[in-house]
């Protein structure tokens, strides 16, 4: 009899490890699952708008659920470009055209669940999470010193009095660049707007940068007297004190947006994926409205030093293939 208890008493001490190491078995099988269902997001946002996402990411719960990669535009582009809905991404958010061009070639990503009421029509695979406008800016205590003239257009910074003293991006490297563009094109079509370009590129000399935010820096630093750049970076700045004013150039303030959308692979990742892209845009925007101060949804309000004066938009669709257009007549203006 006793020997029969031993015996049962063995047999459950055996079953318990057996039922522990499965269930730890299960654990970690269950954490890797939970790894590999993170939700990878692949972005071109800069900091503060990668930091405004994140905060309304783990405000929603989804801290410990998603990871964030920063790419540059060009980088992530072509990893749009190539890889397509092989992409290592489930949630995409970067340059409306670059996503738009990517959908025509790959079909890569998966209409949205969710709606926002955006001000404008989007396809139904993205919508905006920010939008940036381009203008004029310039350093007062420069333009005195200088005796220089307020500048009212960009065709005013190909002036001999501003040679050496005016900075603009590169298209090459900077998609701020491309505001710039679109508005010579615009307003006095290539044939002329490449004279313009040229004389332009012949006053801005060693000042051509190749990040979007090097032209206001150089401009608030005293180097050059004016450049071109991101509209609300020169408001900022002025409002902080800095001797800096924008003007909205009379060839217009083109904008660009950058959006969000999520690629199309049809698994549980997708869902999450797209419960993330929806507190984004509901709830990141809030944060990120204050950063880039442009209306994009109904309801958003942005004070009146945010309004450009003169907006406006380019008649052709911006798709990759038109950047690579835009970009070959910069090279040839030089």
């Amino acid at each position: 009899m006793f020997k029969t208890i031993k015996g049962m008493f063995l047999c459950l001490i055996a079953f318990s490890l057996v039922f522990t190491l499965v269930g730890c078995n299960n654990n970690s099988n269950a954490a890797k699952a939970h790894k590999a269902k993170k939700v990878v997001i692949l972005t071109n946002g800069d900091e503060e708008a990668v930091l405004a996402m994140e905060k309304s990411l783990k405000e929603a719960g989804f801290e410990g659920k998603y990871v964030v990669q920063s790419l540059g535009t060009s980088e992530l582009g072509g990893k749009l470009t190539a890889e397509g809905d092989k992409i290592d991404a489930n949630l995409v958010t970067m340059s409306s055209y670059f996503i738009q061009s990517a959908q025509e070639k790959h079909k890569m990503f998966t209409d949205l669940t969710f709606t926002a009421n955006a001000l404008e029509t989007y396809p139904s695979y993205y919508t905006p999470i920010l939008a940036n406008t381009g203008s004029i800016f310039v350093n007062t205590e420069v333009i005195k010193e200088k005796g220089l003239p307020m500048p009212t257009s960009i065709k005013d910074l190909t002036k001999p009095e501003f040679k050496g003293l005016v900075s603009i991006p590169n298209i090459m490297d900077s998609s701020t660049a491309w505001l710039l563009v679109q508005a010579i094109i615009n307003q006095y079509g290539e044939k002329e707007g490449k004279a313009i370009l040229h004389d332009l590129v012949t006053n801005v000399g060693p000042h051509l940068e190749s990040s979007g935010s090097g032209p206001i820096k150089k401009v608030q630093a005293g180097e050059v007297a004016a450049g071109f750049g991101l509209r609300h970076q020169a408001v900022i700045a002025k409002e902080q004190g800095a001797p800096i004013d924008y003007i909205d150039p009379s060839e217009g303030n083109f904008s660009l947006t950058e959006s969000i959308a999520v690629v199309k692979k049809d698994d549980k990742t997708t869902d999450l994926a797209m419960d993330m892209a929806e507190v984004i845009v509901k709830e990141g925007r809030k944060e990120l409205i204050n950063n880039y101060p442009v209306a994009l949804y109904e309801g958003e309000t942005i004070n009146d030093i945010h309004k450009p004066a003169h907006t406006k938009k380019f008649d052709q669709p911006l798709t990759v293939e038109l950047l690579k257009q835009h970009q070959e007549f910069f090279n040839s203006a030089k």
